[in-house]
């Protein structure tokens, strides 16, 4: 499912822009989510437990500007679309530093804010997001893949890493690991680079030569005899979302 976050602190902006994606999103009969914030700090720590495919963010509003609320998107997701709308076009150089797909000035256009849309919408993955159901003490979890940062085996368990740093831990696995992330490495952002972990490329801080440093503050070691492997498929993996 699509999932898009708006962020305005005018009010009558923020209906509008919805009002318009909402008529978008009926017309091509698209299955979303879209969540309302009138403040960046209630869309900071939604952050923290969810993502979202798509951001539309003013650029100027209390507190946290839009320019650094995208600023902490790309330190989560380079794979995020980001649409910026105001009423400064001044902002427009300094905005790019966040890579944004598109600056569009209010009053919004309708047919203008569409065809953004449509751009972001090709560029989005939604459609190949993929869930694992586990088994927890406190019974069953789902998550989607784009929620993992992390998966790592331990003493015959599992101990999931999510964005945001929460730590999912499930009861004994009635499977072997390598079964058990099968469904993870389906998703082209997951790589296995040692027995013991399965890790979401689009999560990695650094590639060093003993393994990977994620965002979340974890360190994933690489295997010495995949090493060339793993490195490789870091890189084409990096490379395929530039071109992108």
């Amino acid at each position: 499912m699509l999932k898009i976050a708006i962020c305005d602190d005018q009010p009558r902006e923020l209906e509008i822009i919805n009002k318009y994606i909402k008529e978008y999103l009926d017309g091509h009969i698209l299955d979303a989510e879209m969540k309302k914030f009138a403040h960046p700090d209630t869309l900071l720590t939604a952050m923290e437990t969810e993502s979202f495919h798509l951001y539309l963010l003013d650029i100027v509003m209390p507190m946290v500007s839009g320019l650094e609320l995208g600023q902490s998107i790309r330190r989560i997701s380079r794979e995020a679309q980001i649409i910026y709308i105001t009423t400064e076009p001044g902002y427009a150089l300094d905005a790019y530093a966040v890579n944004p797909l598109h600056y569009l000035i209010k009053p919004v256009e309708k047919r203008a804010l569409f065809s953004v849309l449509e751009l972001a919408l090709s560029k989005v993955d939604s459609g190949k997001e993929i869930t694992v159901t586990v088994k927890t003490k406190e019974g069953l979890r789902t998550l989607s893949t784009g929620q993992i940062a992390c998966c790592e085996y331990k003493k015959h368990l599992a101990c999931y890493t999510l964005i945001g740093g929460e730590q999912v831990e499930t009861t004994t696995l009635a499977c072997g690991f390598a079964e058990h992330i099968a469904p993870l490495l389906r998703d082209a952002r997951f790589l296995s680079p040692h027995v013991s972990f399965a890790i979401n490329m689009s999560r990695v801080e650094k590639l060093a030569r003993e393994g990977f440093y994620l965002r979340e503050g974890g360190f994933v070691p690489v295997s010495a005899r995949q090493h060339a492997a793993v490195r490789n498929a870091y890189l084409n993996y990096r490379l395929s979302r530039e071109e992108n």
